[in-house]
């Protein structure tokens, strides 16, 4: 076989997809650099703030200026961080801190911290490969800390103005008072936010994780939530252990897909909801075919996220392992196999990860 010409298309898109693999991993470096210099306060510290030198920044925060040093060295090739040579100075440009800092309206720095937290099983999601299972949510010690920080910036900000009036006259009925039920609730933050803002109604949140329970527990009890109650609860068996018609209103906030045994778990919730009662999902925005995802913005990270954390979680429980972008088409399948036949489905002009399901028994 003869080598090919340079100028044949062939060769074009092999020097492109190098160029785009060489750029994968300089934009790999930068989400491993922004999730460091999140957790460690110094994107923050940097906003809003005259030049700085590496050691004033460093005693700013009490860190090491050997590690800032060669933070901020990697956020200048990347890009990110200015520098003065001549004074040995940096400072983050404010359009970028609007986007990295609790300066703008979406920190993007909270999702940075998902590749290292991921990549920090990897020799376990290997050995899934080879062995089958999956890896035990005890292996993520810190995936509930910042999955509250991400539905902070794409749930809460819209739960009042947006999300809840996605059904018409549910924000009346929290107001008069009805029980309300949000299922793998996490840190119950979105719970937190109802229960402060309607008193008359009464709030129940289930999770798995201990943790997340006792962290909602201690900010209910910290603000005198007297209407607001959280259960560790193995939500497997739901379709069995459901109290029918317990509840006039269910959530769940990208709370489906990773659950060991969802058919189970949405056939509780249909058990449990009153015959006027209502069911409001937030999930991942996806096709349920390969094919149709290629055009998804965000689409090669959440599949890493499903493999690395939600496929293998429920794996690792028995269960189905439906993954992150098990898609709209399976949502809907799913839904109406649990029992629900009035199904709205949504999208939010500010949040292009997930779809709003609105369904009635």
């Amino acid at each position: 076989m003869c080598d090919l010409p340079l100028s044949t298309p062939q060769a074009s898109t092999a020097d492109d997809f190098e160029a785009r693999l060489v750029q994968a991993l300089n934009h790999g470096g930068l989400l491993l650099l922004t999730s460091i210099g999140h957790r460690t306060g110094l994107l923050d510290a940097l906003a809003g703030q005259p030049p700085l030198t590496s050691q004033a920044l460093a005693e700013r925060l009490g860190l090491q200026e050997r590690y800032v040093r060669e933070w901020l060295g990697g956020m200048v090739a990347a890009e990110v961080i200015e520098t003065d040579p001549d004074t040995g100075r940096y400072w983050l440009p404010d359009e970028r801190a609007a986007l990295l800092t609790s300066q703008g309206e979406v920190n993007l720095a909270v999702y940075a911290q998902f590749m290292p937290l991921l990549g920090s099983v990897e020799d376990e999601v290997v050995r899934c490969f080879q062995e089958g299972g999956g890896v035990p949510y005890s292996r993520y010690p810190r995936f509930q800390e910042v999955m509250a920080s991400d539905s902070g910036q794409t749930v809460l900000p819209a739960l009042f103005e947006h999300i809840l009036p996605l059904a018409p006259g549910l924000v009346e009925r929290l107001e008069s008072g009805i029980r309300v039920l949000d299922c793998a609730c996490g840190r119950g933050r979105a719970l937190l936010a109802m229960a402060e803002r309607f008193p008359a109604s009464r709030f129940v949140g289930y999770d798995l994780s201990e943790e997340a329970i006792a962290w909602g527990r201690e900010q209910a009890e910290r603000a005198g939530l007297t209407n607001l109650r959280f259960e560790a609860r193995d939500l497997s068996d739901f379709d069995a252990s459901a109290e029918p018609e317990a509840f006039e209103l269910v959530t769940t906030f990208d709370g489906i897909h990773d659950q060991a045994q969802p058919r189970r778990l949405l056939a509780g919730i249909h058990r449990s909801l009153t015959a006027d009662g209502l069911y409001l999902v937030q999930d991942i925005h996806a096709s349920s075919h390969h094919h149709l995802d290629r055009e998804h913005p965000l689409g090669a990270m959440l599949y890493a996220v499903s493999l690395s954390h939600c496929m293998t979680v429920s794996l690792a429980q028995g269960g189905e392992g439906l993954g992150t972008m098990w898609g709209r088409e399976r949502a809907l399948a799913y839904l109406e196999e649990a029992g629900f036949h009035d199904i709205e489905v949504h999208q939010l002009e500010h949040d292009i990860q997930n779809d709003y399901f609105v369904c009635r028994p």
